[in-house]
């Protein structure tokens, strides 16, 4: 049995090298279509791993208040509704009035998001952004102290001179020595560094590293602009009273506001889950678009295959006529011509998800997205080119079966 199943192996071998342009051709179209399943669905992992992760640094269990809804803020099919900002009396009474239970509060602003940040005789290019920030926002934003420590209660209400920076901006101008107690200047004031963040990435050009915290009351007298946008954050330590912190958030904030009952929120709540989910939803869009393109060019694989199969029965009508006359059965005609149908299938498949792990890395790089392996997308390879030999082989290996021996020798 095993030497009959490894001399057709052998047999196939030698009918794909005889006709080694038609099998290339035939791989290539089956790996155009396992590479656009393969590189698509791995850029989209990509990118879904990318986003989730940046999205997710808001926190578990965290909701954010914030000026505009996630989703209306670049709305230009409809006329935007204008939403006053949230000013520092906002969040001051916000976070006076607001003591539900397991919750922390933080409260954030951008002073900026170019600042030329000084040390020494070094400084950097105008690009580092600067939060000003209360004692609850690195915990409740998801990031990590990787040396130092983090702002207190005490830093924001004495309105300390001091600083968490992170690991971009400490390799760009304290590289070389200990970050902490060094002296940094932010707009012509002096910082000390007591806190390095561990490393978050970049996404979209958002870079997380090169970032500068500073307590939010010392952040105010710094950046004066009466129009500054605040946001709050409220992390829940218990994931079951998140709704009803939640609730009592908004309810809360629409007093702050002065809102009436029958009055839409003028401001906009983001859940870290509401959001990871909707970016599943996006993405979910484009591995059906990546399944859709890949069925398509896959449907002509098999039929690409299937040609070649039925070609190479009618070139080979004298091989099978010799090979029965000498007492082969119709399942070993059988079985050869669909060894030899597997075999440049899985050739394909094998070249495709080459391919189309280069092309994904290759998008990754080039976006700055986190590559991860798409194992899924390799399985499903694999099982397709798997189906694709057995459609495109089963009915040339009946044929071929079924020939007459003395028609076969006949033939030609």
């Amino acid at each position: 049995m095993f030497s009959l199943l490894r001399e057709n192996i052998r047999i196939a071998f030698d009918a794909i090298k005889s006709q080694l342009l038609r099998t290339i051709l035939t791989v290539l179209i089956i790996a155009i279509g396992i590479t656009a399943l393969v590189g698509i669905l791995s850029a989209v992992s990509a990118l879904e791993n990318t986003i989730s992760s940046d999205f997710s640094s808001m926190g578990a269990n965290t909701f954010n208040i914030q000026r505009y809804e996630f989703n209306t803020q670049r709305r230009n099919d409809e006329k935007q509704k204008i939403n006053p900002v949230i000013s520092y009396r906002n969040v001051k009474a916000f976070e006076d009035d607001f003591n539900f239970p397991y919750t922390k509060t933080s409260i954030s602003f951008v002073g900026t998001y170019g600042a030329e940040v000084k040390y020494e005789n070094e400084k950097t290019d105008p690009e580092v952004q600067v939060l000003g920030v209360n004692e609850n926002y690195i915990t409740n934003s998801g990031l990590e102290i990787e040396l130092g420590r983090d702002l207190n209660y005490f830093d924001v209400q004495n309105s300390n001179s001091v600083c968490v920076i992170g690991s971009d901006l400490r390799k760009a101008l304290l590289k070389d020595v200990n970050p902490l107690n060094k002296t940094i200047s932010v707009r012509g004031a002096k910082f000390k560094v007591i806190g390095v963040l561990k490393e978050k990435g970049s996404t979209f050009g958002n870079n997380q590293d090169l970032r500068v915290f500073m307590p939010l009351q010392k952040a105010r007298t710094i950046f004066t602009n009466p129009n500054i946008n605040y946001s709050l954050s409220v992390k829940s330590d218990k994931k079951d009273m998140m709704e009803g912190a939640l609730d009592e958030a908004i309810l809360l904030f629409r007093n702050i506001r002065g809102l009436n009952p029958v009055e839409d929120n003028n401001f906009g709540i983001e859940r870290s889950d509401d959001l990871i989910n909707r970016i599943g939803s996006i993405t979910g869009v484009l591995e059906t678009v990546a399944w859709i393109i890949s069925i398509i060019t896959i449907f002509g694989s098999t039929i690409a295959l299937l040609n070649m199969m039925f070609v190479s029965v009618t070139e080979r009508t004298r091989e099978i006529g010799v090979r029965k006359a000498l007492g082969a059965k119709r399942s070993t005609i059988a079985m050869q011509f669909f060894i030899e149908t597997l075999i440049i299938g899985q050739l394909g498949g094998i070249l495709g998800i080459i391919l189309g792990i280069s092309v994904g890395a290759g998008i990754s790089a080039i976006a700055n997205f986190q590559f991860v392996t798409p194992w899924l997308a390799m399985i499903s390879a694999v099982i397709i080119t798997f189906i694709v030999a057995v459609l495109s082989g089963s009915l040339p290996a009946i044929k071929a079966s079924k020939l007459d021996p003395v028609e076969s020798l006949r033939y030609e």
